[in-house]
């Protein structure tokens, strides 16, 4: 008798949910203390004389809550690249020359540090997302990141560009899908981040693209995402539980990004800490609803730190006590906005900081949590995790 196709596809499907089993994290060597970084940035883009406008970004950086900040571009290469210091000269091949590179490299790195932790040969890893909000080219930086960790050719790749903030939700929704419904399957999730095409000078009259100079950094963050794991030789995380996208109403052109000969630019034309905040409680509802949960305190968190409003406004909006945006509080103040790959540093913090003060999950000793990633669109992704015993490790 042949087999059904009610057989086959059971057989290919895992039986329990996508877990993330290791978490690493990059940043590039250069690091930026915000509080010299007004004077160093108008140094180098030559706009000492626009006094005003440096008095403003100094209090833009004063209310940041950041501390440092991690970026690939140096002095050197601003230097050797001086149309990159303009506000809008044309620019973009020496930005994608820069990115195209560097992008795949700091990746690597985060991914290195995420198969060491897994602990497995990285023959077994069946599928890779890449995510990255820079250096579109072909082939992609999937591509450039198969070659330079020696993964299998057969590797099964997926490449994603220009998503913005909201991707590190995306890239879990997707790894997820992936895991659940191929049997056996290890997908290396890496989102890296270099915010060389979206740095220039500044402009009175563009004075949301100083917002992005004020907040965003560089950064890389991967992760080895699989259901069933074996015990015997694997240490899981988090669960993946439920994942989910939508655009919010009336957000249209809240966050814009345009790739044009300048580069990337940075627009914010409405306010998005009131648009999250507003719907955030709709989202929390639907995510946790399910589960039977509607007390937003008896969970972790894991929000995407856009800036310090929009996490001001959501904790105010859904009476979050403030140890719970702790975490990722102290990824924003570290690291600044690394765009995709900051929900994946918030989680790294988050295990860590669990096992350091002895507590029984990886989600700070409670069960529950959910992932938040907010971007353009505006585009909201909602992750709800589980945690596992800190004890497993």
């Amino acid at each position: 008798m042949s087999t059904t196709v009610e057989e086959i596809r059971k057989a290919q499907r895992a039986e329990g949910p996508a877990t993330v089993l290791a978490i690493g994290t990059a940043t590039p060597a250069n690091v930026v203390y915000q509080a010299d970084y007004p004077d160093y940035y108008f140094r180098i883009t030559n706009s000492e004389h626009l006094a005003d406008l440096k008095e403003k970004f100094k209090r833009m950086c004063d209310k940041s809550m950041i501390r440092k900040r991690y970026m690939h571009v140096t002095e050197e290469i601003l230097k050797e690249n001086p149309n990159m210091c303009a506000y809008m000269a044309p620019s973009l091949d020496a930005r994608q020359d820069l990115v195209v590179v560097e992008v795949p490299k700091l990746g690597k790195e985060a991914a290195a540090k995420a198969i060491k932790e897994w602990g497995q040969p990285k023959s077994r890893i069946t599928h890779l997302i890449f995510c990255t909000t820079s250096g579109v080219d072909m082939p992609g930086a999937d591509y450039q990141l198969t070659k330079l960790l020696g993964l299998r050719p057969s590797v099964n790749r997926f490449m994603m560009y220009q998503q913005g903030c909201f991707a590190g939700g995306t890239v879990l929704r997707l790894a997820k899908d992936l895991a659940e419904n191929n049997r056996g399957a290890r997908v290396l999730v890496v989102c890296s981040e270099i915010t060389a095409v979206t740095f220039r000078g500044p402009s009175e009259s563009h004075l949301d693209s100083l917002v992005g100079q004020a907040l965003f950094g560089d950064g890389a963050a991967a992760l080895i995402v699989g259901a069933d794991p074996d015990l015997a030789i694997e240490r899981p995380l988090f669960q993946l539980i439920s994942a989910s996208q939508t655009i919010l109403p009336d957000s249209e052109g809240a966050i814009d990004g345009h790739l044009r000969e300048v580069g990337l630019t940075f627009h914010l034309l409405k306010d998005v800490p009131g648009l999250i905040s507003k719907n955030i409680e709709k989202s929390l509802v639907q995510a946790l609803g399910p589960i039977g949960i509607d007390d937003w305190n008896s969970v972790f968190w894991v929000a995407h730190p856009g800036g310090p409003a929009i996490l001001d406004q959501v904790e105010e909006k859904v009476g979050l006590k403030k140890e719970k945006m702790r975490a990722t509080r102290e990824v924003l103040k570290e690291y600044g906005n690394m765009s995709s790959a900051c929900v994946l540093f918030i989680l790294d913090e988050m295990r860590r900081r669990s096992a350091e003060e002895g507590l029984a999950t990886t989600g700070e000793g409670l069960d529950w949590g959910v992932l938040f990633g907010f971007g353009p669109g505006l585009t909201v992704e909602t992750v709800v995790l589980h945690s596992m015993p800190v004890a497993s490790r």
